[in-house]
């Protein structure tokens, strides 16, 4: 998904509490492979927004951020969709190293896509929750959608860039987010909760899907190594290829 020197210039900032339309029409007809590629690298900011309004959806229950996540999820299931339906044409007509890096397009955009899925279910559990959760519990919870933020903003500069040290960066990261998902489930299976209190249940169920939204980040930091080096890292020890 390098960015090509005719490739307009992105606002690369978080949008909070709203998503600005996209022109399904206009994209419709692109087809090339660098508009494949710039599709694929609009998709990174787009999970990346939707990571961004969990922190306001934890902290406010803004009803603004819950609009924009669900808009982010639909504008990633269109990318992907648009993607696989254009690569094969696409592929056709570039040399093998393009065409690799159409592979890769196409491998980021399911992954994303799935990020945008992940992050959705959170928002969808928080918006039906009748009780307040801890304030523990949403300190932990945006810890993880800001750590989740700051890799896949970390993907966008990788790939646009080809800059390696970005997916090691994001291959470490990937540990902060484990780490908190794990001391989360280790607090609520101890704990003695009163039947039919389900919100630490919720709760865990809201980690995970953050915990699993970062292994798909860490799948595009492996395809953003692959990509520059030529060689896969899917069956090395990840703690090898963060160093």
């Amino acid at each position: 998904m390098p960015r090509n020197e005719e490739q307009e210039e992105e606002d690369v900032r978080p949008r909070s509490g709203k998503r600005a339309a996209s022109n399904s029409a206009g994209e419709a007809r692109l087809g090339g492979a660098d508009d494949l590629a710039r599709l694929a690298l609009k998709a990174c900011l787009i999970a990346r927004d939707a990571a961004f309004n969990v922190r306001d959806l934890l902290t406010q229950s803004s009803r603004m951020a819950f609009l924009a996540i669900k808009d982010c999820e639909k504008e990633l299931d269109l990318i992907e969709r648009q993607i696989d339906e254009r690569l094969p044409a696409a592929i056709t007509r570039v040399n093998e190293t393009r065409a690799r890096q159409l592979l890769s397009s196409l491998k980021s955009t399911t992954d994303l896509e799935r990020i945008g899925d992940l992050v959705m279910s959170v928002a969808m559990r928080v918006q039906s929750r009748t009780s307040k959760m801890t304030a523990s519990d949403v300190r932990h919870l945006v810890e993880m959608s800001s750590v989740l933020c700051e890799m896949l903003d970390l993907i966008h500069k990788g790939f646009s860039t080809l800059d390696l040290e970005c997916a090691r960066k994001v291959l470490q990261m990937d540990k902060e987010i484990d780490r908190v998902c794990h001391g989360l489930f280790q607090k609520h299976l101890a704990e003695t909760v009163a039947q039919g209190d389900t919100t630490g249940f919720d709760v865990l169920l809201m980690a995970q899907a953050l915990e699993r939204a970062g292994d798909h980040t860490t799948n595009l930091a492996e395809d953003l190594y692959s990509l520059i080096e030529g060689r896969s890292l899917r069956h090395a020890p990840k703690k090898k290829a963060a160093n």
